[in-house]
């Protein structure tokens, strides 16, 4: 008989992996910075926290490790959460929280590195850090 994954199975994987992430102890050099995206086992379209393909529609991901590397995209809401959405270089985007600097210094085109992939308990934003500012011909203001 064929066996196959049933939604309940990956469900409560991703769950146990998301909480091994949060409850790593934080001693640990580079424990929680560790991001994980998925990407569309038909056609190769890298997603982050979604439950079908946006290019294909199909359910099917395979869980893949980041760099934490991205590129400031836009702002989100207002200044006082600090939310930005981050172009992250394997080609997916990410809501995130900046951390480390005052709204005011963040600028669009600003290169980015992931300092806590999920919060304790599984929820709110990732947090990253400035590395390095955006070139004065990319502000916007």
């Amino acid at each position: 008989m064929l066996r196959t994954d049933t939604r309940e199975n990956t469900e409560c994987g991703e769950q146990r992996e998301a909480a091994d992430l949060a409850t790593a102890p934080t001693g640990v050099p580079g424990a929680g910075r560790e991001l994980s995206f998925q990407r569309c086992r038909w056609c190769g379209t890298p997603a982050y926290r979604r439950s079908f393909c946006r290019a294909c529609g199909a359910t099917a991901f395979n869980r893949e490790r980041s760099s934490g590397m991205g590129v400031v995209v836009r702002r989100n809401g207002n200044a006082q959460h600090n939310t930005w959405f981050v172009a992250m270089d394997e080609g997916f985007n990410l809501l995130c929280q900046v951390t480390g600097s005052s709204p005011v210094v963040v600028a669009v085109g600003a290169r980015v590195t992931v300092v806590r992939a999920v919060a304790r308990h599984g929820q709110g934003l990732p947090a990253v850090e400035l590395t390095h500012p955006a070139p004065l011909l990319e502000r916007w203001w």
